[in-house]
């Protein structure tokens, strides 16, 4: 897949859990252990404003491009 999710290198920058930023979003851990592994096939824009909001983040913070 050509996109890339980096939740995890903001997760380490901010020194906070997967757990703690899964409660804070509302949405469940094994949703966003999909998102952290590549495995997810979409996301809501929804979703995303809030993990951007809870992170403190901009979108392409997260998400990368790659061929």
């Amino acid at each position: 897949m050509a996109i890339i999710v980096n939740v995890d290198v903001m997760l380490a920058k901010r020194k906070m859990s997967s757990n703690e930023l899964a409660e804070k979003v509302g949405i469940t851990p094994a949703n966003l252990s999909i998102l952290k592994t590549n495995k997810a096939k979409a996301i809501r824009f929804s979703t995303l404003d809030k993990i951007c909001e809870v992170l403190d983040c901009k979108p392409g913070d997260i998400l990368d491009y790659q061929k």
